[in-house]
């Protein structure tokens, strides 16, 4: 018994449909790699930057490379080399003179050259104008940037702070969104919907209304305590579920069948160990996209601490470091990109790092199977 393979549909036969397909899938792509090199453009300048000297960042003309312009010591002395056109081509060569006059009118320039590729031609007299040559440069980065910015702004105290609030906070944000979601995700009580829509409501509530009462239960509290500035508002609030973390835990939790959960409790285990033992280890993914959320945020964050930290700059944030040596910045900029790429290194590392996992929970946690 023979089968026929079923023929192809008309239209896939018709002239250009391939040729239409290709240039959408092209135009696509070229769209998705045009929009990629807008969005590491500011990237790739802080970089960049950040191996330049300041007489390479106001040359002007430098190249968009950290380069410097090349010299050749002839007779003891340094003379800068340019592109100078010659019957045999373009060669380098050192302008060792340079002469201008006045002739009826007009000015007249005379340039003496030498050729370190041919130093037996001995001087070599032109009339072309030295200002309209191309100067040679060179690829020239320097790495003096890093270690000068890392000394002047005291960096590691900065990035050593910075981790400390970042790291305990994401402790605190994961202890407490997964008891919360774990609760809304598997346990039916009265009023659990309501509940959960009063978190989720939070959310639209601007954090500025609770910025006063809260700036004022925190030195009210700081007061009576008699601690004075401390990263306790930094890092205590996250003790306390976040709507967001809450959201995205709980779609993750009730995405897990409840099967797993009646046979752990078929061998006994309680909901506290059912959580610890079969939740938690399915839902690495989500715990990671929570967990780097979280650190990006603390990372990045500059309003709180500018408020809470006020005073205390050995207790200072890198955020707000950066922001009080702008003005040191601000005549070297070489010193601001080196410092801005050492304040990026550790954020961009960990999420390059863990990507596969963070993107895996983002778009796990909208799905319920």
């Amino acid at each position: 018994m023979t089968t026929s393979t079923p023929a192809r549909p008309a239209e896939d036969w018709l002239p250009g449909r391939g040729m239409r397909k290709f240039t959408a899938v092209a135009g696509v792509s070229l769209l998705g790699f045009t929009v990629l090199v807008m969005f590491l453009m500011p990237l790739g300048y802080v970089t960049l930057t950040a191996f330049k000297t300041t007489r390479q960042i106001i040359d002007a003309n430098s190249q968009f490379l950290p380069s410097s312009p090349v010299n050749y010591t002839y007779e003891g002395q340094e003379y800068p080399l340019y592109k100078v056109p010659t019957e045999s081509g373009i060669r380098e060569m050192a302008l060792v003179k340079k002469l201008r006059t006045r002739s009826g009118g007009t000015s007249v320039y005379e340039s003496t050259f030498v050729d370190p590729a041919n130093l037996q031609a001995g001087l070599i007299k032109t009339d072309l104008n030295w200002f309209t040559l191309e100067p040679v440069y060179r690829f020239n980065p320097t790495f003096e940037n890093f270690p000068a910015s890392w000394n002047q702004v005291n960096l590691g105290r900065l990035l050593l702070n910075t981790l400390i609030i970042a790291i305990v906070g994401t402790i605190g944000t994961l202890l407490s969104s997964i008891a919360v979601a774990y609760g809304f995700a598997r346990f039916n009580f009265p009023g659990v919907n309501i509940l959960f829509i009063v978190l989720i409501s939070t959310i639209i509530l601007p954090k500025e209304v609770t910025l006063i009462p809260t700036y004022v239960f925190w030195r009210t509290v700081s007061g009576a305590l008699g601690l004075g500035v401390t990263w306790l508002p930094l890092i205590v609030p996250h003790f306390f579920a976040n709507a967001y973390n809450v959201f995205l835990l709980r779609q993750y939790f009730r995405s897990i069948p409840r099967d797993l959960d009646e046979a752990a409790e078929i061998d006994g285990a309680t909901p506290l160990q059912t959580l610890l033992y079969v939740i938690l280890p399915q839902s690495v993914p989500a715990l990671m996209a929570v967990g780097l959320f979280h650190f990006f945020f603390a990372w990045n964050d500059f309003f709180e601490p500018l408020v809470y930290l006020s005073g205390r700059e050995d207790l200072a944030t890198i955020s707000i470091g950066m922001t009080q040596f702008n003005n040191i910045f601000a005549s070297q900029p070489g010193l601001a990109m080196a410092a801005s790429l050492m304040a990026l290194a550790l954020p961009v590392t960990l999420f390059f790092l863990a990507q596969r996992v963070f993107m895996q929970g983002i778009i796990i946690t909208g799905v319920e199977k």
